[in-house]
């Protein structure tokens, strides 16, 4: 899959999609593109006045909350106001240029994962701030290091689901319609309690797998479709007695 800047978050599975916008609404796209630095300078200029008013500790105190807090809220906000629905758009409709300001939103913990990586310190912090996005998940959920997931509010996540190393959760792609107009198909990843997620897999959008469930290892899962587990080969080492 192929990137389309400003964002890293738009995957396309065609190199020949073809997206043809007016002036205006390219404008509008670059204009919500400008939301990640917007935020990013709330959050210096607020830790600086805090700092000067009551010290480095309250500044950095200030920082890291607005961080950490002000764009989920804030999407949360936009969510009731413009409601982003799962489905199949086209990239000229208005459900589309919805979920990209909801990507820009999302977009400074794309470009930075240490964000994310550290509050996967603390036990249960990182579940937490999910759902602060509108994610629903579940408890005991294991994140390894450099699990990657994108579109937050549609993450469905069920107990004791394990992540390995770089697993990606894509619950969008943009792929060729069918009368030549690039589609976003936008839908929940759907993790079963207790399904068990290889190290550097891709979960793509509408995806099932289900309780119990084991994905191996670097696994594609094309868009809506249901994992259904197999028995691994059986794996011997030198040694091993027969």
């Amino acid at each position: 899959m192929t990137e389309m800047s400003p964002s890293n978050s738009v995957n396309l599975t065609a190199a020949s999609v073809a997206i043809d916008w007016p002036l205006r609404r390219r404008l509008a796209m670059v204009a919500l593109g400008y939301i990640p630095l917007l935020l990013a300078v709330v959050v210096v200029i607020s830790a600086l006045f805090a700092s000067y008013r009551w010290g480095v500790l309250y500044g950095l105190l200030t920082g890291f909350v607005l961080l950490y807090l002000l764009p989920p809220l804030l999407h949360r906000a936009t969510s009731l106001l413009l409601p982003l629905l799962p489905g199949r758009h086209g990239v000229s409709s208005g459900a589309f240029l919805r979920w990209w300001l909801s990507a820009q939103l999302q977009v400074i913990f794309n470009r930075l994962p240490v964000l994310e990586e550290s509050l996967r310190i603390v036990p249960g912090l990182y579940s937490a701030w999910l759902r602060l996005w509108g994610a629903k998940i579940g408890s005991l959920v294991y994140w390894s290091p450099g699990v990657a997931p994108l579109d937050r509010p549609f993450l469905h996540i069920g107990n004791r689901v394990v992540f390995g190393a770089g697993a990606r959760l894509n619950p969008h792609v943009i792929v060729p319609g069918k009368k030549g107009e690039a589609q976003l198909w936008l839908a929940p990843v759907t993790l079963g309690d207790d399904s068990l997620i290889g190290g550097y897999c891709l979960i793509t959008s509408g995806c099932t797998i289900p309780s119990g469930a084991s994905v191996p290892a670097g696994k594609y899962l094309r868009p809506f479709s249901t994992w259904h587990d197999r028995q691994p080969a059986e794996i011997r080492f030198e040694g091993d007695s027969p």
